[in-house]
């Protein structure tokens, strides 16, 4: 294990490259497997192309709102002293590697965006308290928690289906979540893989000699607490920014409708919902709002990565869905496929469009028709259909690095430095899923 490890870590740091050249890469290969699959031009590719690339701004704006919240969250003094802690539990490095893995993977099922934040900021922590962890693998157990998220609470794909007037609705009716998320199956590849990536992870250690301590520089606390200004000084502007009434009335006012949404609608989590916890109880444990407008400061220059790739992979998603691309990566999976095989193959397919399409969503829509239609074909569950799409678009995020920049932005690595362990998840976790998939 760890000879391929070592052999593993030193490929991705030769030839990963970063990964907004990564999505420049994808861009022309999809245009060039555009071309050679579909009965499209190269004049179509590119209008295809520039017509998405907008198509991800509010998910953008989300994903830069999940960093940006999480980090200010995570420098408050409160949460400081909740994450350091939890840290102080794990004694050696194994025990940090393990935790970790299993604080990511908890968080994740029950929000995924919660679960990539958490899961950085908790792993920071250790770092800080364990002596001798290598820090690569650490924020690499941490994202390997993510591969779970599909299948957790805030699944789009069984959300979706479960929800009245969705698009596929004539085809298959509204499917609960008691044949998806809570169905038998689905439970036990869950409870399979909260055994089985703790372990995988903790097997990945390296030895001493290729062990990466980490930088003493990114485990630094920022100095931005805001400067005390003499009472004879303040203006009624400088009294409002250091006002410790009017963070705790906001602060109030957004728990306030915390408390009605889950009163109303129960324990319903999504993106806006988390990112919204995130930004008032930020603003509440900072104290005043010029200390909590300090840590934003701090925390916006880690969404650099977010900011300038989300529309390449928009655009990629252009091309995908509107020339057809995914459809034929599809149907040629369906074209092999027999009742028993199906579930694997919609699974291995949704893996393969998911490098493309990184969106539960978006990559829904693309693949349910031709899916749902082959599963009717088949005599195949429509629900177990769902879920094995719904696996495939996580599975393939261990080697995505889409997904990965909330993560590396906190931890201060880049793609490459933890791709060499993502890859033994992708193995893993593919085999796990593939097995209960066919014979659950």
């Amino acid at each position: 294990m760890k000879t391929m490890i070592s052999l593993s870590n030193r490929l991705m740091q030769r030839y990963l490259p970063d990964p907004f050249l990564f999505v420049v890469i994808l861009t022309f290969a999809v245009f060039l497997l555009g071309l050679l699959f579909t009965p499209s031009s190269p004049l179509q590719m590119v209008q295809f192309w520039g017509d998405g690339f907008w198509a991800l701004l509010s998910f953008s704006m989300q994903m830069v709102l999940v960093l940006v919240t999480g980090h200010v969250l995570a420098s408050s003094p409160f949460f400081k002293k909740v994450l350091s802690a939890m840290a102080s539990t794990a004694k050696t490095p194994g025990q940090a590697i393990v935790y970790v893995t299993l604080v990511s993977m908890a968080a994740s099922w029950i929000n995924w965006g919660f679960g990539l934040v958490i899961g950085a900021l908790y792993a920071k922590e250790l770092a800080k308290k364990v002596e001798k962890v290598d820090y690569r693998l650490l924020i690499a157990s941490a994202y390997s928690g993510f591969v779970i998220w599909h299948g957790g609470f805030s699944g789009s794909i069984p959300l979706t289906i479960a929800t009245e007037g969705h698009f596929s609705e004539n085809l298959i009716g509204v499917i609960p979540t008691s044949e998806t998320i809570f169905a038998p199956f689905n439970l036990m590849i869950m409870a399979a893989l909260f055994i089985t990536l703790p372990i995988v992870n903790r097997l990945m250690m390296p030895g001493r000699d290729e062990t990466v301590s980490v930088d003493p520089a990114l485990l630094e606390e920022s100095s931005y607490e805001a400067a005390a200004i003499e009472k004879e000084a303040m203006t009624p502007a400088l009294r409002l920014e250091n006002s410790r009434l009017l963070s705790l009335l906001i602060g109030g006012l957004g728990l306030v409708f915390l408390i009605s949404y889950f009163i109303s609608k129960g324990f319903l989590i999504n993106l806006d919902i988390v990112n919204f916890l995130f930004l008032f109880l930020g603003i509440l444990f900072h104290g005043t709002p010029k200390q909590y407008l300090l840590a934003v400061n701090e925390a916006v220059k880690g969404a650099a990565g977010i900011i300038i790739q989300f529309p390449f992979y928009a655009g990629i998603m252009g091309m995908m869905v509107t020339s057809g691309l995914a459809a034929v990566i599809s149907e040629g999976f369906v074209s092999i496929s027999n009742p028993q095989t199906f579930p694997l193959f919609a699974f291995w397919s949704a893996g393969i469009v998911n490098i493309f399409v990184p969106s539960g969503g978006g990559q829904w829509a693309v693949q349910a028709p031709v899916m749902l239609d082959a599963a009717k074909t088949l005599d195949v569950s429509m629900a177990k259909t769902a879920m094995a799409v719904a696996w495939g678009d996580a599975w393939t995020n261990m080697i995505q690095p889409f997904w990965a920049l909330p993560a590396l932005a906190i931890a201060g690595l880049k793609a490459k430095d933890i791709m060499g362990f993502c890859v033994f998840v992708l193995l893993a976790s593919g085999i796990i899923i593939s097995l209960g998939l066919l014979f659950l």
